[in-house]
């Protein structure tokens, strides 16, 4: 019997259900048994992936590609570690609060790693973790979170379409319309899983 084919995205991107424990938030917060979740369940909520060449990011025709059709116009990378990120210990704080953008979230990561959390349906805390040549988005609505691992480190491409807006909403922002959107079209949706009605 053959073996599937292994989606190359796995290598870079894993996620699962988190714990509750109030312990460091940079440790992986596994559930005992470990409960992963596919990227096929990540799309299913809106979150798109690739793997790309994180070393090669000037010549990579593949992001090239991904930029022109989806109309990512505006580019910027960051650091996020102690030693380059201004303010850090307040900037990691806000970074975690439970919150929503109005655009897409769109992170490919260069170097280092790190953990965003996003809710499923059912409001549980998924954990996704990211390494070198990991790019996801992250759809506008969604509630989310980001956090170093215990790395303490992560390079990140930021991309948005046209000019950038930062401003997160932090949690609750439920009559904010991309939220009410991403409920029409993630949460809503037929065989979108066990569907929490929303309030």
């Amino acid at each position: 019997m053959e073996a599937s084919l292994k989606d190359p995205r796995e290598d870079v991107i894993k996620a699962w259900y988190m714990d509750d424990s109030d312990e460091d938030q940079r440790l992986p917060h596994h559930l005992e048994p470990k409960q992963f979740v596919s990227l096929k369940e990540l799309e299913e909520l809106g979150v798109l992936s690739w793997r790309l060449n994180g070393g090669d990011y000037e010549n990579d025709e593949d992001l090239k590609k991904i930029r022109e059709s989806r109309g990512y116009s505006y580019m910027d990378i960051c650091d996020v570690c102690p030693e380059k990120l201004p303010n850090y210990e307040a900037k990691i704080k806000s970074f975690f609060e439970e919150h929503l953008h109005t655009d897409e979230e769109i992170r490919y990561c260069l170097e280092g790693s790190g953990y965003f959390d996003v809710r499923d349906q059912n409001e549980r805390w998924i954990r996704i973790a990211v390494n070198k040549g990991a790019m996801i988005v992250l759809p506008a609505g969604i509630y989310h979170r980001f956090t170093l691992d215990t790395n303490n480190y992560i390079k990140a491409m930021r991309l948005f379409v046209g000019e950038p807006v930062w401003t997160p909403f932090n949690r609750p922002h439920d009559d904010l319309p991309a939220r009410k959107e991403y409920i029409e079209n993630f949460l809503k949706k037929e065989g979108a899983g066990h569907v929490v009605a929303a309030n």
